[in-house]
């Protein structure tokens, strides 16, 4: 999809159709107002005998309006105006997206991002229109003989600004909507892909082939044998029962000054989880092909962080793995030694993400960072305590915590802090280690998770995001979501827009 900005009146456009919206009851927006007198009160008619309520997911399509020099016009409910918060303006976008889909016009001229959202300024308008449109173009019919045609394809999309002034922070909004669009795409098809293809050494060869793609990245991988000589215990226990070997994959970004300390994403690689020697029930088992979606948002974010070209240097680092039962499996009550030193007892395997996770944040205090996020599709208890809405965030340090919350916040990719307290640790409490992988009981299991890898990040800020109930959904709109790539990138172009600022495309 091409994405335009441009300014102009709306009766001047010349266009396959033109979006219009119109609130309750039958009230038309400030832009359909001026369409609207141009063409001397033919909408307002419509209106009055009451073709369109004005309702959020209504629409009208109407053909030869009389003096238009467009060839259609698309009326859209926007709802109550006092009303338009973030989830309506991304309902309405949604609902023109589907709409726009099925009218058979090649572009669209959109004067939606003109509508009054509670606390939201242009750009912010902008870029959810460029990110909702492109999601509604995803189709994964990768693996399908027969593909599902679109009648006709909507190919450009240009979104009205009030002015030439505001022209190059619309295109800078579209230019963030596309790349952030892209990172999403990327993360939903490695996470829609199915186990038997993408394998841990599928995803090491995703990471080369973006570094070949894109020049600031760089992309190495540590094989079994060296993570051994390391003494990565914990993660090469979870590999132990599978025939796919486990890769510890490096992706670095480098457009920052060489002595700034980057920020490094580290992402839970398990690309199927059976749960090992603690097998998990087979119902939706299928589903566990997602278990390495905290990866796939990593890759994803790298690539919107390269196509933005942000001065900043980021890490992506991925422990990759496979988790089966097998004749050479851990078993419970195994007892294993991390790289950090420290010995865990795994009383159940299925608790495997935290011991790859525990591993990999070992390792990258030899970077000094400034900063480090994991992001883990973690634990089932994440989705009984927050539903699937925010991701579940933990972290070590307050400011990072809050400037995710606020990423999260901007971006319309919410996430919600649960306590760390130091009350909850003793329950890893092991006779026989230094600490268990699981607590004895199922209270706050999600905490307890995190409580776990904090004790792997005392050197540096860390925060932990549980995507558990965010990665992916489930029943008949089966699929990855691409989430939390559009909160990780909006949190590193936040750091980048304090290094810059007098620069004014800040989108929150």
């Amino acid at each position: 999809m091409e994405f335009a900005v441009k300014s102009g009146n709306p009766e001047k456009q010349r266009t396959a159709c033109l979006v219009l919206g119109v609130y309750e009851s039958r009230r038309l927006t400030a832009a359909a107002e001026q369409f609207d007198t141009a063409c001397g009160g033919y909408l307002g008619n419509l209106l009055r005998r009451g073709d369109l309520e004005g309702k959020i997911g209504q629409s009208l399509l109407l053909f030869n309006v009389p003096e238009a020099l467009c060839e259609r016009v698309l009326l859209v409910g926007c709802g109550r105006e006092r009303d338009l918060d973030d989830r309506r303006f991304r309902q309405i976008l949604v609902h023109t997206a589907t709409v726009l889909n099925d009218t058979g016009a090649i572009e669209a001229v959109l004067y939606l991002t003109d509508l009054g959202v509670k606390s939201r300024n242009l750009n912010w308008r902008i870029r959810q229109a460029v990110e909702v449109i492109e999601e509604s173009q995803y189709r994964f019919d990768l693996l399908k003989s027969k593909k599902d045609a679109p009648r006709r394809s909507l190919r450009k999309i240009i979104l009205s600004v009030p002015g030439r002034r505001e022209l190059p922070e619309g295109e800078q909004a579209v230019r963030e909507g596309i790349a952030m669009s892209a990172g999403v795409k990327f993360t939903k098809d490695l996470g829609n892909l199915p186990p038997n293809l993408c394998t841990p050494a599928y995803l090491a060869e995703q990471a080369q082939a973006l570094a070949q793609e894109f020049p600031a990245l760089q992309a190495s991988v540590l094989e079994e044998a060296e993570m051994e000589q390391l003494g990565m215990g914990a993660l090469l226990s979870v590999s132990r029962g599978s025939v796919q070997p486990a890769k510890l994959i490096r992706l670095d970004y480098r457009r920052g000054p060489a002595a700034a300390k980057p920020y490094v994403l580290v992402g839970k690689g398990v690309t199927f989880d059976t749960g090992g020697i603690s097998l998990k029930p087979s119902e939706g088992m299928d589903e566990m092909k997602y278990d390495m979606c905290g990866a796939a948002s990593v890759l994803g974010t790298l690539r919107a962080c390269a196509e933005l070209n942000l001065p900043l240097n980021v890490i992506g680092l991925i422990p990759a793995v496979e988790n089966m039962p097998g004749g050479r499996a851990t078993r419970p009550g195994d007892v294993v030694t991390s790289l950090s030193g420290q010995s865990i007892e795994i009383l159940n395997t299925d608790a495997e993400g935290r011991l790859i996770l525990c591993d990999a944040l070992s390792y990258v205090e030899r970077d000094e960072p400034a900063a480090v996020i994991d992001i883990a599709t973690l634990t089932g208890a994440c989705i009984i305590a927050l539903g699937r809405h925010p991701h579940g965030l933990f972290s070590n340090h307050p400011p990072l915590a809050h400037a995710l919350i606020a990423a999260g916040q901007a971006a319309y990719d919410r996430a919600w802090e649960l306590p760390l307290w130091e009350d909850y640790q003793e329950g890893l409490d092991s006779n026989f280690a230094d600490m268990a992988n699981v607590s004895g009981n199922r209270d706050g299991g999600a905490i307890m998770a995190a409580c776990f890898l904090s004790r792997f990040t005392k050197k540096y800020h860390w925060a932990h995001l549980d995507i558990a109930g965010t990665a992916w959904k489930s029943g008949k709109a089966k699929g990855a979501t691409g989430r939390p790539v559009p909160l990780l990138t909006q949190f590193l172009l936040d750091r980048a827009a304090e290094l810059e600022p007098q620069d004014g495309h800040a989108t929150h």
